[in-house]
């Protein structure tokens, strides 16, 4: 019952912050921050699922005027849980399947995220490319996933190179986001799902870089962000 009655929400929610999403950006077109807000409704959607967000930020992190976030991806749940943590002035870079998806695909669009065709590598680099152009002319930071697809309980996977090009590129900081291992937590027929912790790190300095350091950047923050996962996994088991 549990069950039917959170998958009817979660239809009757995804309809109503799609339309008045959609609504609230064509409205606000010249916004740096309509990402952040939609993400501010994404966020408070976690309790529907059981779920106990707590976000850190690095004070560090804190306002920091321009990076390339990178998190890890696991689920769907990402959505809902990694929002806790989401800085203003910043747009995502996903998949051009995103747009495909029903209600969500639309919102995605019209709120500045940025596609990319990772199907087919020299389109893919031409657009990182051009997400470098324009983040030098906007200002805005990228929020990216290198691994590339959801890891669905298979650990961290291999990092794409995209987020570090990117980074190395604009000169700007890379800031890792890590969200605790939240695969097989939940259960929609259960009413409490447990904590999940979202962590935003130190920021990453590129600068005096070169794309030849790329792999050794890579290496560092894949490093970094694997133990840190182990951590809060750690923190939450004896908490």
């Amino acid at each position: 019952m549990l069950f039917l009655i959170r998958s009817v929400l979660l239809l009757v929610l995804t309809v109503v912050v799609t339309i008045v999403g959609t609504i609230f950006c064509l409205l606000t077109l010249r916004s740096k921050n309509r990402v952040y807000y939609i993400g501010q409704v994404f966020s408070k959607v976690a309790p529907l699922f059981g779920l106990s967000v707590e976000g850190r930020v690095s004070h560090l992190s804190q306002g920091s005027p321009q990076a390339v976030y990178i998190a890890n991806h696991q689920n769907n749940f990402d959505l809902f849980t990694l929002a806790a943590v989401l800085p203003k002035g910043v747009v995502t870079v996903g998949k051009s399947s995103l747009l495909w998806i029903p209600f969500f695909g639309a919102l995605y669009l019209v709120s500045g995220n940025i596609l990319i065709n990772r199907d087919n590598r020299k389109k893919a680099i031409k657009t990182i490319d051009q997400v470098v152009s324009s983040m030098k002319k906007t200002g805005l930071s990228i929020w990216m996933f290198p691994e590339g697809t959801r890891s669905r309980g298979r650990g961290m996977l291999p990092f794409k190179r995209g987020a570090f090009h990117a980074a190395v590129q604009a000169g700007v900081p890379i800031v890792p986001v890590i969200c605790s291992n939240t695969h097989g937590q939940v259960n929609l027929n259960r009413l409490n799902n447990g904590n999940v912790i979202v962590e935003m790190l130190d920021p990453i300095d590129t600068t005096g870089l070169h794309e030849t350091d790329v792999i050794h950047l890579i290496k560092a923050c894949e490093e970094k962000m694997r133990k840190t996962q182990e951590r809060l996994d750690l923190e939450l088991t004896e908490s």
